[in-house]
């Protein structure tokens, strides 16, 4: 993956401020041509520099209130199945590899508590999850954000 260079941070830095912003708008407002931001827009995608554009979309308006964090410790030599089955899961809406004293990090939505037991019981229940120990998410704090790296 490339680096970005100073126009390239202009034009993230931007995009972040406005994600709807045409190509037109933003050469306008950073004082570039509409050719420079378009070249170097198709240039980060197809650098793999831009992530899914899917919209985050709170999961309370989908009738899920509950958020919660399961660290799991798994049977390695069962990762890869344990990690196929848990994408069958449709509440774990995000997961991670972990070093340390976990294996594995699993954002979990739930309608409610009793949802949650359930989704937690699945996860258990899956062949080579040994242990699984649920957070609950009090709150977003900070969120997820790349901007303030991006600028100079």
């Amino acid at each position: 993956m490339r680096t970005f260079d100073s126009t390239d941070r202009r034009i993230l830095v931007a995009l972040a401020d406005d994600p709807r912003s045409t190509n037109v708008s933003l050469a306008d407002r950073l004082g570039l041509s509409r050719n420079t931001v378009q070249a170097r827009l198709a240039e980060l995608e197809r650098s793999g520099a831009f992530l899914s554009f899917e919209r985050r979309i709170d999961a309370r308006a989908a009738g899920y209130p509950l958020a919660a964090y399961v660290t799991v410790h798994v049977q390695q030599q069962l990762l890869a199945a344990i990690v196929e089955h848990l994408t069958g899961i449709p509440e774990i809406v995000e997961a991670h590899g972990l070093s340390g004293s976990s294996d594995l990090l699993l954002r979990v939505l739930a309608r409610d508590a009793e949802d949650l037991f359930r989704i937690t019981g699945a996860i258990q229940s899956t062949e080579g999850v040994v242990r699984a120990e649920t957070s609950l998410d009090m709150g977003e704090l900070i969120p997820y954000r790349l901007r303030p790296l991006l600028k100079p």
